[in-house]
């Protein structure tokens, strides 16, 4: 079965800069979906109807023109932070074919001079800005596509309180099209409130004397964060986020989650792990929201409640850590009983009584316990002596 759709990636120059098989899918289509910018990129002559996208976005009409020759525009590269992948989760592979332009990427990197495989790229379309400050590191390039014309100015502001004023930016408008412009100065110097909606930012991070690089490792240092001493502290962190071990795309449950640290680092782990804090103290909540924006992983989900009742209805995890409420009856269960295949379960007891409690768990599920002891040197007169913080007794569990 030949496909029904074609989804063309589509520049600034218009028709002139697509290739035959665009131009004879355009001219073959009886329906031209796209934005109203895309769509006013077409000559007069063709005789396809013109649809814009409805608001707020769906598929749904397309979806409807099963069986007739279909377009859909696209900027660039439709697979690249674009249409392409909505589609791809409501079509067969059968159905469709995509012819792409050059992505406004390519075009950067091709300005710039600079390897795409070494530039991580961030999209702010439809996300928070805060979603730049996981990839702030000393000489780290990354192409930023803005959500409309203030980004760039949002960018350079947030560059410098970060302490990366230091950082070049580039901003192209219009790329590919002939009224592609260039605007190039350091974060702290930026002067331009409002540029062209469509544009691209390019940045070189460099940091000032006091910005901080965040390593990629788990146990960021622990002030990192704002607590009020519900925080699972540094060497304790590493080693729990040791035993959850993150996998691209996992999910977990961060249950009693106080600061919010063992999901951020979670998350941080790789772009398209998920988490879930479970926490019903509302000052905690707010240091939660702080930290997930700082830490640069504002989609953390905040729950607002207590185990187990809160868990319900939330989508299986494939992994579980519970920081808080251990001695509360039913929460190791129902999170047991919710984890899915393969998972596992971490829980940190400080106390006697929730220590017990793991214990008594481990008797009837299996898992390995852990006596995690750590001391720092600190002074006594004029010499010095270990302080040894508070044991934690750690269970691990994996679900077969």
């Amino acid at each position: 079965m030949s496909p029904w759709l074609t989804v063309v990636g589509i520049g600034e120059d218009g028709w002139a800069g697509l290739g035959r098989d665009a131009r004879r899918a355009l001219l073959a289509a009886v329906a031209v979906y796209g934005g109203e910018r895309h769509l006013a990129l077409l000559p007069a002559r063709l005789s396809a109807r013109r649809v814009a996208w409805p608001k707020p976005f769906s598929v749904e009409p397309l979806l409807h023109e099963k069986s007739r020759p279909v377009v859909v525009l696209a900027s660039g590269d439709p697979m690249l932070f674009g249409v392409g992948g909505t589609l791809a989760r409501h079509l067969e592979a059968n159905a469709w074919r995509v012819l792409p332009a050059p992505s406004s990427l390519s075009l950067a990197a091709a300005r710039l001079q600079w390897p795409l495989q070494d530039v991580a790229s961030v999209s702010l379309v439809g996300r928070p800005l805060a979603s730049l400050n996981a990839s702030l590191n000393r000489g780290a390039r990354l192409f930023v596509l803005s959500s409309d014309g203030a980004s760039p100015a949002a960018i350079a502001a947030l560059l410098d309180a970060r302490g990366f004023g230091a950082s070049r930016m580039s901003v192209f408008e219009h790329l590919g099209g002939a009224n592609e412009r260039r605007i190039d100065a350091r974060a702290d110097d930026w002067t331009h409130a409002r540029v062209a909606a469509l544009n691209l930012v390019a940045v070189e991070c460099r940091a000032n004397a006091d910005g901080a690089s965040l390593p990629l490792t788990a146990g960021l240092p622990d002030d990192a964060y704002r607590h009020d001493g519900q925080l699972t502290k540094r060497d304790v962190r590493a080693i729990t986020l040791a035993r959850l071990a993150p996998r691209a795309g996992e999910l977990l449950w961060d249950v009693g989650a106080g600061c919010g640290s063992i999901g951020i680092e979670w998350m941080r782990a790789h772009p398209s792990c998920r988490a879930i804090a479970i926490e019903a103290d509302h000052g905690r909540q707010r240091l939660i929201e702080h930290n997930r924006d700082a830490l640069g992983v504002p989609g953390l989900q905040l729950i607002d409640g207590e185990a187990p009742g809160a868990l319900v209805g939330l989508p299986a995890p494939d992994a579980v850590f519970i920081g808080g409420g251990v001695t509360v009856p039913g929460v190791l269960d129902a999170c047991w009983a919710k984890l899915r295949e393969g998972g596992r379960l971490v829980a940190n007891a400080v106390t006697l009584q929730s220590e017990a409690a793991l214990i008594a768990w481990r008797a009837q599920h299996g898992g390995d316990l852990t006596r995690i002891g750590v001391a720092q040197a600190e002074p006594l007169g004029a010499f010095d002596t270990w302080r040894q913080a508070l044991p934690i007794t750690l269970l691990h569990a994996f679900k077969r």
